[in-house]
C-alpha cells in the first residue's frame, strides 16, 4: 500500500505539461564562411575586405547588434508570463497597458493588482506560458509504465 501511495504521490508532481519558455529572437546572420555548403562549389578570387570611401576596411562577419525588443508588444492582454521586475520574478496575466504602465494580477490571486513600468521590466527575460511536449511525452511514459506495473501486480 505505501508503494503504490508513494507512485501517486510522484504521478501527481509530474503533471504540468505547461513551462515559462523565454522566445527566442530570431537569428538573422548570414553564413558567410568559405567552408560552407553554399560556398563549397564556387571560387571567389574576390578579396575577402573592400575599402569604403573612407578607407576603412568592411568585415560583413561582424556581430550585428541586438534588435531591441519592444516589451509592449510582447506582452499583449490575457498572456500569462514570468517576468523579471527590478530583480524579483512575478508570474502574472496581463491585463491591459496604460500608456507606460503595465497593468496586470498575479496567476492565482485575480483581485490583487499589479503595476509596472516598462523600464522596470526586463524585456531579455520575459518568459511565456507554452506547452512542452517533451514533458508531456515523459508524462505518458511514466503513466504507461505504471499501468504496466499496476497490470503485472494484479496478475501476480
Amino acid at each position: 500500500m505505501r508503494k503504490n501511495l508513494y507512485l501517486i504521490i510522484t504521478l501527481f508532481s509530474l503533471v504540468s505539461c505547461y513551462t515559462y519558455q523565454v522566445k527566442k529572437p530570431a537569428d538573422t546572420t548570414i553564413d558567410n564562411k568559405p567552408g560552407s555548403k553554399k560556398n563549397a562549389g564556387v571560387v571567389n578570387n574576390a578579396p575577402t575586405q573592400t575599402n569604403n570611401i573612407t578607407g576603412e576596411p568592411q568585415n560583413p562577419n561582424l556581430p550585428q547588434t541586438p534588435v531591441p525588443i519592444n516589451v509592449q508588444e510582447k506582452l499583449t492582454p490575457n498572456k500569462n508570463v514570468r517576468i523579471d521586475v527590478d530583480g524579483k520574478t512575478y508570474k502574472v496575466i496581463v491585463d491591459r497597458w496604460e500608456s507606460d504602465s503595465l497593468v496586470t494580477h498575479p496567476v492565482h490571486n485575480p483581485k490583487k493588482i499589479l503595476k509596472f513600468h516598462k523600464n522596470q521590466i526586463n524585456s531579455e527575460r520575459i518568459a511565456e506560458k507554452r506547452f512542452s511536449q517533451p514533458i508531456a511525452d515523459i508524462i505518458t511514459v511514466v503513466v504507461y509504465a505504471g499501468i504496466g506495473v499496476l497490470i503485472y501486480s494484479l496478475i501476480r
